[in-house]
């Protein structure tokens, strides 16, 4: 190929590439292109690999020629690839409609276990009660032989404890802050103590871990009908006016006399009966425990300090997830663990 040949042969890539550029519509396109002539092994270059067999006249016009078609080629692509980029940021601002209102960003929603933890802790801080939080990690002491419950007593069988240690244990109530406020305060003394317990217990009604709430009042005369009094008004505030309260007989190693409180189903109304079928709730017997409470043992007074002689008091827990089942009507306790948002959403 002599010099003449190879010009002629660099200056045609100039229509051949404006011809190509006609069929590109897209930017895929254009690369595709740009890769045929300008590539490492496109068409410019496969012309200039025969510069070195012209003769040397010719070289130094053939290589000014080849810089020209470069730079020729090299201004068409770039026109050509701004004019696509603009075509589609047109097309896509056509398709946007600024008047249109924005799309709100999903609004979390707080848990039911939460909503009945605080209306129940706003309902007692009401009456005058203070809330008062602590470890849940707890030592023997505190969770059990403050409360009356020795080593050898069988009550410890039935909270199914999970112990860190031989004396560490993971609380099994919020019992334990009972003790710890009474060793730190003198009477009177009322309290709430919410949190979350543990226990080696897991099916479809309960949990390794759950949340309850329990509760003090310490004073001098205080009776079985100031403890009837506060939590016939706390259940009523809770599931209505009409919800009816009945006090069982039962037992409790720091509590004595110790009482369940029942209050009437709230899913049969207390009839024991949904649309002639035996409700599940409460077993047809119309009645469904809620809680359970006592005046306080006068051995934990000992183990704390305060005079029996002088002081009297109630106490009392709960169940969270319990009290949040019946009050929405939730059937399955795992659902409070699942995190659906659409479960959570509807409160």
């Amino acid at each position: 190929m002599d010099g003449n040949e190879l010009i002629k042969k660099l200056e045609g890539l100039v229509p051949a590439f404006s011809e190509g550029l006609d069929q590109a519509f897209s930017l895929e396109d254009l690369e595709a292109l740009r890769i045929e002539f300008l590539g490492r092994k496109g068409r410019l270059a496969e012309i200039m690999a025969a510069l070195p067999a012209i003769s040397s006249e010719d070289r130094p016009l053939a290589g000014r020629t080849a810089n020209e078609v470069k730079g020729r080629l090299t201004d068409l692509f770039d026109g050509r690839k701004a004019a696509l980029e603009q075509a589609k940021d047109d097309s896509a601002s056509a398709t946007f409609d600024p008047t249109m209102p924005g799309r709100a960003p999903w609004r979390g929603s707080l848990h039911p276990v939460t909503l009945v933890m605080e209306e129940i802790c706003g309902i007692f801080k009401g009456l005058g009660y203070d809330i008062v939080t602590g470890p849940e990690v707890e030592n023997d002491y505190y969770n059990f032989e403050a409360l009356n419950i020795p080593a050898d007593h069988p009550a410890r069988d039935m909270q199914d404890t999970l112990y860190v240690t031989d004396s560490i244990v993971l609380r099994t109530h919020t019992s334990p802050l009972q003790v710890r406020t009474m060793l730190a305060r003198k009477p009177p003394v009322a309290i709430v103590a919410p949190g979350k317990v543990y226990r080696r217990d897991s099916d479809l009604t309960h949990t390794p871990m759950f949340h309850q709430i329990e509760g003090l009042l310490v004073d001098t005369d205080v009776s079985m009908g100031d403890l009837r009094g506060t939590l016939t008004s706390f259940v009523r505030q809770v599931f209505g006016a009409d919800v009816k309260v009945r006090f069982r007989p039962s037992f409790f190693p720091f509590t004595e006399p110790s009482a369940e409180v029942d209050i009437s189903c709230v899913m049969c109304g207390g009839k024991g009966r949904v649309d002639g079928k035996p409700c599940r709730v409460c077993k047809e017997t119309g009645w469904v425990e809620i809680l359970g409470s006592g005046m306080v043992d006068p051995a934990v007074f000992k183990a704390v300090g305060y005079d029996p002689e002088k002081y009297t008091g109630f106490a009392f827990g709960l169940g969270v997830e319990r009290v949040a089942m019946l009050k929405y009507g939730i059937g399955d306790l795992r659902m409070f663990f699942e995190n659906d948002v659409r479960f959570l959403g509807q409160f």
